[in-house]
């Protein structure tokens, strides 16, 4: 199930308006003009700023997210028109061939088992041509960033258009790893509070190579995130085709 941040209508619209800066995505625009790719598939879109920025730019973009109140704020934005929205997740595609698949911010992280993790690789195989390459990206577990997730160091006041001041902060509720579990809380100018619990699983990056391996992939390159330096690791993973797996 996804996160109330972005299954809840009443949080979901507040996801653009928090996350506002999202330089994050500018390494992934880079790689698809790098890679001279024009069909795109965003796994995990969310409300959808990346595949409009793909869309706004010419490609051919496919964005599929289980979360519907995440679609629906990502079909009112500009050049949504231009992107195929598909309720669900990478095994759940209809047939469909891209040269591109993405997996931005903490997607590559919510799966939490191995089976999930795997089913969700060889879906994306499945919609990868000859050629393609899956590009995502995970935090390093060595960096220990839930050390940072405390509400001292998260808490943010904004003034959000049509709702009014929003109070947000972040508490870690659980580390058992490679598993950890954090609280982000939502109070509102009106007395109400709502809060977002989310689970994230820390591979290593031998754990996530060898999980490729094992998915018919070969690990091409792991790059550095610009917006996290030292922090994440970025994988681009070509897909192998003739081997069953």
């Amino acid at each position: 199930m996804p996160d109330a941040l972005f299954a809840d209508p009443r949080l979901a619209p507040l996801y653009d308006e928090l996350e506002d800066d999202r330089d994050d995505l500018d390494p992934y625009l880079a790689m698809a003009h790098e890679f001279g790719v024009r069909r795109v598939l965003d796994v995990g879109c969310g409300t959808g700023t990346f595949a409009c920025l793909l869309a706004e730019r010419g490609y051919d973009v496919v964005g599929v997210d289980p979360a519907a109140a995440s679609l629906e704020v990502a079909r009112a934005k500009p050049f949504a028109d231009r992107v195929r929205w598909l309720p669900g997740d990478a095994t759940t595609l209809p047939p469909l061939t891209v040269e591109l698949a993405t997996m931005t911010a903490n997607v590559a992280q919510v799966f939490l088992t191995d089976a999930d993790w795997h089913a969700t690789l060889r879906g994306i195989h499945a919609a990868l041509g000859p050629g393609g390459r899956l590009v995502f990206e995970t935090r390093d577990p060595a960096r220990r960033g839930w050390e940072r997730w405390s509400r001292e160091r998260t808490f943010t006041e904004a003034d959000i258009p049509g709702v009014g001041v929003v109070t947000t902060w972040c508490e870690v509720l659980a580390v058992a790893l490679p598993l950890v579990t954090f609280r982000w809380t939502y109070a509102f100018a009106s007395g109400e509070t709502l809060t977002s619990d989310s689970t994230l699983r820390f591979r290593s990056r031998a754990e996530v190579a060898e999980s490729l391996e094992h998915a018919g992939y070969r690990v091409e390159d792991v790059r550095d995130a610009p917006d996290r330096p030292g922090r994440e690791l970025v994988f681009v993973a070509r897909p192998l085709f003739g081997v069953r797996y």
